[in-house]
């Protein structure tokens, strides 16, 4: 819808169609864990803009319930099922925009498609998922995959009183987070009674003949059984790709839509935003698949100014992103250690800690960052930070720094804001990149 909007504001006189299949367009998906914490009383105080609101101010067409199968680009058209009806329909087009996002694995296991086996993607899933706790009133939940969605949906569930656990494959929570980050998550999950178990997958969900519905069984590759009442697969996406494919479009490596800088994919008058395509990784120079919604956002604005006739390019992210569990505040930025070896780096970490404000200030409170580098240049190649307040916007800082390709030399003397209800005089970012130059011997 961004690029919709965009579309429509740089030439009025476009006639713009949006399909939608869900009754929702234009809401907060990164809202839903707090409607299901009951943060967020109504669903609806997600919604940004509705389909109404985008006929009558916006001059945009909305088609809710409406999915799109098929495009010919021979043709230049779009074959479009009314879900409520089942009426297909074909519509022309001059420029078209496949923003279909991607789809959330569930793994092809005994019982993953149970009535109350759930994964959070949409409004229609947040929805889903309140109603049940409202109504049933679970008692034990299971949340497979332990990354920053899986965090956030533990605390939701702990607000609503759930027993929780989160199964991991990999040995650690939030696999790409180095070590010292990690150790404080997993403390602070112990804290609200979060059971964690690592390196194990669900084998098998079943109902109990003898149970009284909606217990399950959860079955895990260690051997282990755990009850619970519901289950939540937050085990990533996979990029919606078919609509694409089956018109000729080309996937990249990453095996989501490959689109050069103007987000146009190779068959004529096609572009693709958003979930379903691979962007450049700026710190790697490699393809990467970061479904992120600033990210999408900002591919809107470009291919809606392009749809339209414009010239904007989308040159690529860092991957940025931070995420709150209980107290603490956790985030990221370019490339993790291990990665940046993977990529070809000679790379090499420091992690310090300091306080977010002055240390005599009332509410001081400790703040861990780790640095990634090149040791051949001195490139900065990435940042973590975990801490009770403070994390948010500095990891910003860092992500300036790595758009802009800077040096831990060129970084060290960043012109950062300070006051003592704020930040120290050495702010725990330049702090950092201190460390880190000095393991360089600088």
């Amino acid at each position: 819808m961004s690029a919709a909007s965009k579309a429509k504001r740089r030439n009025p006189n476009l006639e713009v169609l949006a399909f939608e299949r869900t009754p929702h367009v234009s809401y907060s998906a990164c809202g839903i864990p707090y409607y299901v914490a009951d943060l967020v009383r109504e669903a609806s105080e997600l919604v940004t803009i509705t389909p109404e609101q985008f006929r009558e101010q916006r001059g945009i067409e909305v088609f809710t319930r409406h999915e799109a199968v098929r495009v010919s680009p021979i043709k230049r058209k779009v074959t479009v099922v009314d879900l409520d009806t089942g009426r297909e329909r074909a519509f022309d087009y001059d420029r078209l925009l496949i923003a279909v996002g991607g789809k959330p694995r569930r793994p092809e296991i005994p019982g993953a498609d149970l009535p109350n086996v759930f994964t959070v993607q949409t409004l229609q899933d947040g929805m889903r998922i309140r109603r049940f706790v409202d109504e049933q009133r679970p008692r034990r939940a299971v949340i497979v995959g332990g990354g920053y969605i899986g965090m956030e949906m533990a605390e939701a569930f702990r607000r609503r009183d759930l027993e929780t656990t989160v199964v991991e494959k990999t040995d650690q929570i939030l696999p790409g987070f180095e070590r010292t980050v990690v150790e404080q998550v997993e403390s602070e999950l112990d804290s609200h009674q979060v059971r964690r178990l690592t390196g194990c997958e669900v084998n098998e969900i079943r109902q109990p003949e003898e149970a009284t519905e909606p217990e399950l069984a959860v079955t895990l590759s260690n051997g282990e059984t755990v009850p619970a009442e519901l289950v939540l697969f937050c085990i990533g996406l996979t990029p919606n790709v078919q609509l694409a494919v089956e018109a000729g479009v080309h996937l990249g490596v990453t095996g989501a839509i490959a689109v050069n800088r103007k987000l146009q994919t190779n068959v004529a008058n096609v572009y693709a935003a958003g979930d379903c395509v691979q962007v450049k990784n700026l710190v790697s120079g490699e393809a990467d698949y970061v479904p992120l919604g600033p990210t999408a956002n900002k591919q809107g604005r470009v291919a809606g100014e392009n749809v339209a006739g414009g010239t904007a390019v989308f040159s690529g992210v860092v991957g940025t992103s931070v995420f709150k569990v209980f107290e603490l505040e956790v985030a990221r930025t370019g490339l993790s250690l291990e990665r940046a070896r993977t990529a070809g780096f000679d790379a090499d970490a420091v992690t310090i800690t300091a306080p977010s404000k002055a240390g005599y200030y009332p509410g001081a409170e400790p703040l861990t960052v780790a640095v990634i580098f090149d040791r051949r240049g001195g490139r900065l190649l990435g940042a973590q930070m975990v801490g009770r307040e403070g994390v948010s916007k500095r990891i910003d800082a860092f992500a300036v720094a790595l758009m802009n390709r800077l040096t831990l030399e060129e970084a060290a003397y960043l012109d950062l804001s300070y006051a003592p209800p704020f930040a120290p005089v050495w702010d725990p970012v330049l702090v950092a990149i201190h460390a880190a130059r000095g393991k360089l011997g600088r």
